[in-house]
């Protein structure tokens, strides 16, 4: 199995006979998934997704792919492949689309529908091609054969490209449920098809390759719903992602058979579900859906709540449940069900919420003590399954932290794909497919690009690393007046800090060190503040370190008077 090295360099020009993949998101993380082909100078893209931060990023909203390396060829893309409507696939498009609108966005109707409800808050009207499994379209050099696979939401799609170079098999994000709510399967008659023809190069989600066996099919989460709803003595609460039709669909059938009544709350809740109705995806039994604000007048037995924010995501209507800053005020009695997954990442955000419902008297129902959730990744049978029904030349596991992507290639080596042939790459590790044979063909630059309030690609790693510095040891601020003549201090120094428990009389101990640090510098002939701030930051930074235990952030502040 081949992996990036660091001592790779950037890639040559491709080979004109080659199709180059270079993948800018989603291998090694869960999400920003982003991949760019390259063939006879076009770029084909496959999804745009965001990735969410983690503790460690504090202040980030979003982080996208580094569109780097595409910035200065958006008239060579010849479209923007959408294999299916979530979030880590199609929440950076409308920032790809600031850069160049009329990129034209190729998926199915519902995935267009989604983007576009997405796009209008961004005031984009995008340029789009609606597609329906075993459509074939041919965008500049790319022939692309769209595939129905199951996901955890509708109208998902496979896309096998096909070029002089060779055919390409992207699963996007799949599973293989054999009783899926819609009745759409995996269609494994074109998987098995597309394998005779040949596949150069499979491209495979991941995300579930270390769980043996396989995914449990959606319909055994309705037994579940109905048990919790039976025994629900007041309210229930429903966390979901926004985009889980079928998830909804569920909670509104087993609302509709116990009497109650639904009202969605969060802002892209009601406008995904609002979307998934108009369209029929969603099927809305009657008088079940009602507005959140008439839920007041209703008994609260006969009250579900369809929220967003089973990821624990602080502005999310759950949390701010949980911290009792929402209309919504949960209560003892009331039963919350966190109906997803956990994204890996989230599990302390998601932790919180479920200790602050439990603290304000819920029941809260979640996959760890219940089977209110079933995954939307194929697992390991599922995935042997693929590698034996496709017999790929060549494969390259996508969607996946680092772990998954060995599980899933491990995978394919025991199908028999020869381990030389398997290509377990990052972000940014450019692979070229020519004559049958996939190699790494070297690295581009791939960071993270964060999204902080308006600010788009600003923020710095420098930047986070002083956000945590002042979240976990806070800062110190030291204000000093020095004579412009002969450097002897005059006013100070004056300390201030936050974040520091101690006493503040505790930094009258280096108030005199300072001073004397500060004069044998003018003794030295040192006059430039610039230069008395960095012996500040010195003298302040050591006594603190060996004093405080602590790596506060020091902001010296020296003036000449």
């Amino acid at each position: 199995m081949s992996h990036p090295h660091p001592e790779l360099g950037p890639p040559p020009q491709v080979d004109p006979k080659a199709l180059r993949i270079v993948p800018l998101g989603g291998l090694g993380e869960v999400g920003r998934n982003m991949a760019v082909l390259e063939h006879h100078e076009k770029l084909l893209l496959i999804d745009c997704g965001v990735l969410f931060p983690e503790d460690h990023q504090p202040g980030v909203d979003l982080i996208l792919p580094d569109f780097g390396y595409i910035s200065d060829r958006l008239d060579d893309v010849v479209g923007l492949v959408l294999t299916h409507g979530h979030e880590d696939h199609i929440g950076a498009v409308p920032f790809l689309l600031r850069l160049k609108q009329d990129i034209p966005l190729i998926g199915s109707q519902l995935t267009l529908a989604l983007i576009e409800a997405k796009l209008g808050e961004h005031r984009i009207k995008p340029l789009t091609l609606a597609v329906t499994e075993g459509q074939v379209e041919q965008l500049g050099p790319f022939e692309c054969e769209f595939v129905a696979v199951n996901h955890s939401i509708p109208d998902a799609l496979a896309v096998a490209v096909t070029t002089s170079a060779g055919r390409v098999l992207h699963t996007g994000d799949f599973k293989m449920d054999q009783l899926p709510l819609d009745g759409r399967i995996t269609d494994l008659r074109s998987f098995a098809r597309l394998g005779e023809k040949g596949v150069d190069l499979f491209m495979v989600d991941s995300t579930n390759a270390e769980v043996p066996g396989f995914t449990t099919s959606e319909r055994e989460i309705t037994p579940v719903l109905d048990r919790v709803f039976a025994n629900a003595e007041r309210r229930i609460i429903v966390a979901s992602f926004a985009s889980h039709v079928h998830r909804v669909q569920q909670v509104l059938d087993t609302a509709a058979a116990h009497g109650r009544r639904v009202a969605l709350v969060g802002r892209f809740m009601v406008r995904n579900m609002g979307v998934a109705a108009d369209l029929g995806y969603l099927q809305v039994p009657r008088g079940v859906l009602v507005d959140v604000k008439s839920v007041d007048d209703l008994p609260d037995d006969r009250v579900v709540l369809m929220s967003t924010g089973s990821q624990g995501e602080p502005m999310a209507a759950l949390s701010r449940m949980a911290n009792r800053d929402h209309r919504i005020q949960v209560g003892r009695g009331d039963t919350v069900i966190l109906a997803s997954s956990l994204i890996p990442g989230n599990e302390t955000a998601v932790t919180r919420v479920i200790n602050g419902l439990t603290r304000l008297g819920a029941k809260v129902v979640h996959q760890g003590n219940a089977r209110v959730h079933v995954s939307g990744h194929a697992s390991a049978g599922e995935l042997l399954y693929a590698y034996n029904i496709v017999k790929p030349r060549n494969v390259m596991p996508v969607h996946g932290e680092i772990r998954h992507l060995y599980a899933n290639a491990a995978l394919a080596v025991a199908t028999g794909v020869p381990e030389e042939r398997v290509l377990v790459v990052e972000d940014g590790v450019v692979v070229d497919l020519l004559d049958g044979e996939a190699k790494i063909a070297g690295i581009v630059e791939c960071g993270y690009v964060y999204v902080d309030g308006s600010s788009v690609g600003e923020i710095t790693e420098a930047d986070l690393k002083d956000r945590r510095i002042l979240g976990e040891e806070g800062f110190i601020s030291i204000f000093v007046a020095v004579d412009s003549g002969s450097g002897k201090v005059v006013v100070g120094p004056e300390i201030h800090a936050r974040g520091v428990a101690e006493d503040e009389a505790i930094f009258d101990d280096i108030k005199s060190a300072l001073a004397e640090a500060l004069a044998d510098a003018g003794r030295e002939g040192v006059s430039d503040t610039y230069q008395l701030q960095q012996v500040v930051r010195r003298v302040v930074g050591r006594w603190a370190g060996n004093k405080l235990r602590r790596r506060p952030m020091i902001i010296p502040v020296v003036v000449e008077a």
